[in-house]
């Protein structure tokens, strides 16, 4: 099944244009043939008139007292031919049958002739007629009979159709050049309707303007309105989320006051489950508006060197030396915050176990933007590299972290159907390639 709306056209339009010119080619061929014919009909017709007035009887014997005065009757196998055959006796001819006599019963032809075998063996087409002649001996019966090549009707009926054929063709490569230009023009609202939806999607517009065509504007208005409506629902997920935000907060500082009075070893354990049960809101509350603010896109460059400039003095002790590799002009479709959360999660992992130098770098590469970074730590083992991204995996034995940074950097780039990926790295340690797909 065509799946292509433009392909779909364009085929139906060739469809139909050959089937109305093959109509129309055999419509002209029995017009053009059948006007042929008449022609010829005419003119045996005229042969055979000009033989009945010039016919007399003279003694019960058919004489001709003049003969048709087309100078090919007097040349044999000429392509022109008459005959007069009497009920008795012997027939007359023209001289071009030179000793051929034509047969009183013929088969039937096309257009009303009657076939028969000229002088030189080449097919006839012979017009009848019969007449009679009163004397004072009777009434005596004639046929008359006007012959021509059959070849001459054939090679024009062919010449016509060859030409014919070619003006067809002519015909119907215009018509479809034609038709493909008539459905590119009739589609292009739509392909304007898509850059309109593309401008909304990026965020550089809010609702789609009219592209023009009376046809469209119903879609144009649903779906200005589905954009009104799911501005709608954004900002009421915003007002809730924000509500819970604020009915959680107040509950955590009491929490954290509530510490103050534990042990020690019991106010610190307390300290990090509440930490944890922030982090995890935050998380959930982001998560509510992933997915609705994914039409923005964020410059790449600006924001590595945004997240690299606050981590730089945490690594200044070990002089650790930042390489920063990015594409010009690279665009992430993804929210900055969305955007910065998640590279800055494995950003604060490779500045916190880098030993002298992390990498990172962004290309495009396989329909995605592919932002790797590396560093020279002590890294992870194999088999440990698959499970890491999970809930509460730790990079270092000793961390005292929630265990939810590539937890969730995964998280958010699952939400702009990207991936993260986590392998050994050339300088030693660990690489993490974050992949986020680019938008069409």
């Amino acid at each position: 099944m065509i799946q292509s709306l433009r392909i779909r056209l364009a085929v139906g339009a060739m469809v139909a244009i050959v089937f109305i010119l093959l109509l129309v080619g055999f419509g002209l061929s029995r017009v053009f043939s059948n006007y042929v014919a008449e022609r010829y009909r005419v003119e045996c017709a005229t042969i055979i008139d000009q033989l009945a007035a010039a016919l007399e009887l003279r003694d019960g014997k058919a004489v001709l007292e003049k003969t048709p005065s087309d100078p090919r009757f007097n040349l044999p196998g000429s392509g022109r031919y008459w005959q007069i055959t009497p009920a008795t006796g012997a027939a007359l001819r023209s001289r071009s049958l030179w000793d051929v006599e034509l047969p009183a019963d013929l088969p039937r032809a096309d257009h009303g002739f009657m076939a028969a075998e000229g002088p030189d063996g080449a097919g006839l087409l012979v017009y009848r007629r019969q007449i009679a002649l009163d004397d004072e001996g009777g009434s005596h019966s004639f046929m008359l009979s006007a012959a021509f090549d059959r070849n001459e009707l054939d090679d024009a009926v062919a010449q016509f159709h060859s030409t014919m054929a070619l003006m067809l063709v002519l015909t119907a490569a215009v018509l479809v050049a034609a038709a493909i230009f008539q459905v590119g023009v009739g589609l292009s609202p739509l392909v304007r309707l898509q850059q309109r939806v593309g401008l909304v999607r990026s965020g550089q517009a809010n609702s789609v303007e009219d592209v023009g065509a009376s046809e469209l504007r119903p879609l144009v208005s649903e779906l200005n309105l589905l954009l009104t409506e799911r501005e709608t629902a954004v900002e009421r997920a915003r007002a809730r989320a924000s509500d819970l935000a604020h009915g959680l907060k107040t509950p955590l500082t009491v929490l954290l006051q509530l510490t103050d009075h534990l042990p020690p070893a019991q106010k610190k354990l307390a300290r990090q489950q509440v930490d944890l049960v922030r982090q995890r809101a935050d998380r959930q509350l982001q998560s509510a508006r992933l997915g609705v603010e994914q039409m923005a896109r964020t410059d790449l460059a600006p924001l590595v060197g945004k997240l690299v400039s606050v981590l730089k003095p945490v690594t200044q002790s070990r002089d650790v030396d930042w390489e920063i590799h990015i594409v010009e002009r690279l665009t992430a479709d993804m929210d900055a915050a969305d955007l910065a959360e998640a590279l800055g999660n494995v950003l604060d992992n490779a500045a916190r176990y880098a030993r002298g130098r992390i990498h990172i770098a962004a290309i495009v590469a396989d329909g995605a933007i592919v932002i790797t970074v590396e560093d020279d730590g002590p890294g992870i083992a194999l088999h440990e590299l698959a499970t890491l991204p999970s809930r509460g995996r730790h990079l270092g034995a000793d961390d005292e972290g929630s265990g939810l940074g590539l937890s969730i950097t995964a998280e958010i780039l699952a939400a702009y159907a990207g991936a993260i990926e986590l392998e050994g790295s050339r300088l030693g340690g660990l690489a993490v390639r974050l992949r986020v797909p680019l938008r069409t």
